[in-house]
């Protein structure tokens, strides 16, 4: 069974943007190819955070997490060849769906003082890149097991080649843009 915002995106948000003239072929119209989520974790933290970070990022996204490790040494940051620094996951397809309708509607609401999310946080290639400070708006997380509270990077890339089309494409979708 499909996700019901993939319906919806297939329903109502393709339909629409061909209506608006501006693709003339339906194939034209811009849709999410992915969404990359990624938590960087400091190296001079106790080993078993990155471990905390990819449990937490397997509890939201239902996909284990790909450790990232450093290329280089750093003596300035006490980084050494090899060591794990972070870790991400790329959604796609249906789960890319199902992550991006829990974000828009029940994590993004639970931010403290929310008033919508910078609209002008596109990269110039039609993806947005939003950061989220605290993974405990998520209610995957159950807030008596974190040791540490750890941020992320969500980013959303569509196959939109401007901004416009992209961020209308979002609006569409239901992303809370604030109004300028």
């Amino acid at each position: 069974m499909k996700s019901r915002l993939y319906t919806k995106y297939v329903s109502e948000v393709r339909p629409a943007l061909v209506g608006n003239g501006r693709f003339k072929n339906p194939h034209q119209v811009p849709s999410i190819e992915k969404i990359v989520i990624n938590m960087g974790v400091s190296s001079s933290l106790e080993k078993v955070a990155v471990d905390d970070a990819a449990k937490d990022l397997t509890a939201i996204t239902g996909q284990k997490p790909v450790i990232n490790r450093a290329k280089k040494s750093v003596a300035n940051f006490k980084l050494r060849q090899g060591q794990p620094v972070g870790c991400r996951v790329t959604l796609r397809r249906d789960r890319m769906y199902e992550f991006f309708d829990r974000l828009v509607a029940t994590a993004l609401p639970r931010i403290r003082d929310f008033r919508g999310l910078n609209p002008r946080h596109f990269d110039g290639r039609g993806n947005y890149t939003l950061g989220i400070s605290d993974q405990t708006i998520f209610p995957e997380i159950d807030l008596d097991k974190i040791k540490r509270h750890q941020g992320m990077d969500i980013t959303i890339v569509t196959s939109s080649e401007s901004d416009d089309d992209a961020r209308e494409l979002l609006k569409m979708m239901g992303m809370p843009f604030a109004e300028r």
